[in-house]
């Protein structure tokens, strides 16, 4: 038994779920969504929720079941709120600044990263030091983000580079002479 596929995914007020065929529709006050489920599942709106249940006892039915309810979760929430990872950069002379759609990184590489900004996320930079990303699809807001991560990782000795907000860099010891 799936913990997490046998919990119904409440729909919050405000939000309408269709289902046909295999593809369940949100629609929010953020707007619209769907997502195809595969065949190994049933989808069913009931009064304020949606269920999701395995066809059959398979295994691939059972990973599926839990899959799908939290992309139908995640989607019911992104309709109705964002998505948000925040990161900071630490190093001296590290910085970020937004101009229009591209953030501008000085990572202490021998040039400038420009980072071109996909469509359906929303990147602040509220401080030099400070990178915020909000959209509406959880898979693309936590892609973006390690994206940009991926340009400047946590190094281990002085934990320079880009990181999440609150992520724990182990610190190695140097050399000893």
């Amino acid at each position: 038994m799936s913990r997490i596929g046998k919990k119904p995914v409440p729909l919050p007020a405000g939000v309408t779920a269709s289902v046909s065929g295999q593809t369940v529709e949100v629609k929010g006050p953020k707007g619209t969504k769907s997502f195809t489920a595969t065949d190994d599942v049933t989808l069913v709106v009931g009064e304020g929720e949606i269920t999701v249940t395995p066809r059959g006892k398979s295994k691939r039915a059972r990973q599926q079941w839990g899959m799908t309810r939290t992309v139908v979760a995640n989607t019911v929430h992104g309709v109705s709120d964002v998505f948000k990872k925040e990161l900071e950069i630490r190093g001296v002379g590290y910085r970020a600044q937004l101009q229009g759609n591209v953030l501008k990184l000085n990572l202490g590489l021998s040039h400038d990263v420009n980072f071109e900004i996909p469509a359906g996320v929303t990147v602040t930079a509220p401080k030099p030091t400070e990178i915020i990303v909000e959209g509406h699809d959880l898979q693309l807001v936590g892609q973006v983000a390690a994206n940009i991560r991926d340009w400047r990782r946590p190094e281990p000795y002085k934990g320079k580079g880009i990181r999440y907000k609150g992520e724990y860099v182990f610190q190695k010891e140097g050399k000893k002479k």
